[in-house]
């Protein structure tokens, strides 16, 4: 004879089992919910205080700066994301300094090679000439820079600002193609205002403005000491402290 003590006990067990069995048939045999899972939005790689010298063909090119480098290799167009800031220096064949970036944050699409700059741009090249921009795009493959921003560039001679910007990648020959005015350096110096009629000549034209190297050799920033050390060809070479988190 069955003892009642141990009915009790079983049934709920019994009870159990038989909402498992029917939960397994009422999902017609689908998949886990893991394998549903969207994975191309989901971060392949987290790199938190980065240094990084990056390499092309055995020459180091760029070095990079940020606080928080995310890699997302799974999406349907794979980039990298700088969501907290990025600072980027560009070198030539010598390893000398040809280009300086900063923005807010930075998106890098890693098939196209193209760079998409966020937020309070700045970038200078190597004859001291300033740019300031809240967007702009930097194509590796053609070796082009180029933004339909709003533009303030800042040389030695005059100042220039205006819609539609292209250049090279080395920021020496440009054109910005909508400009809404020109000053002479000096309007902006001391904090002060540019005084629009001695520009009124050059603003009225609204053309096209063309900017050329000079002949003479462009002055070249001081380069950081860490360059100079020979370095392999590795793609990626992480030199300073850098903590990464894989998420698989």
């Amino acid at each position: 004879m069955n003892h009642p003590l141990r009915s009790m006990r079983l049934a709920p067990l019994a009870a159990i089992a038989a909402m498992l069995a029917a939960a397994s048939c009422g999902s017609g045999g689908g998949k886990p919910a893991t394998e549903e899972l969207d994975r191309t939005g989901m971060p392949t790689m987290v790199t938190r205080d980065v240094e990084t010298y990056i390499s092309d063909s055995g020459i180091t090119r760029y070095h990079i700066s940020t606080v928080l480098w995310k890699v997302f290799d799974e999406a349907e167009e794979p980039y990298w994301k700088f969501p907290d800031g990025l600072f980027l220096e560009k070198f030539d064949d010598n390893l000398q300094r040809d280009a300086t970036v900063e923005s807010d944050s930075a998106t890098y699409f890693s098939n196209k090679r193209l760079w998409r700059l966020d937020g309070n741009v700045r970038m200078v090249n190597t004859a001291g000439d300033l740019f300031l921009t809240n967007q702009i795009f930097w194509d590796q493959i053609k070796h082009e820079v180029y933004s339909d921003s709003f533009i303030h560039i800042e040389r030695s001679d005059r100042t220039i600002e205006g819609y539609g910007f292209e250049s090279n990648d080395q920021m020496t020959a440009y054109t910005v193609r909508n400009p809404s005015g020109i000053f002479p350096a000096n309007r902006f110096r001391g904090g002060e205002k540019p005084d629009t009629t001695a520009a009124e000549a050059d603003n009225n034209a609204l053309e096209p403005v063309r900017v050329q190297p000079d002949a003479k050799t462009p002055r070249t920033p001081e380069r950081d000491p860490a360059v100079n050390a020979p370095r392999p060809g590795n793609q990626f070479q992480l030199h300073t402290k850098a903590v990464t988190d894989i998420e698989k």
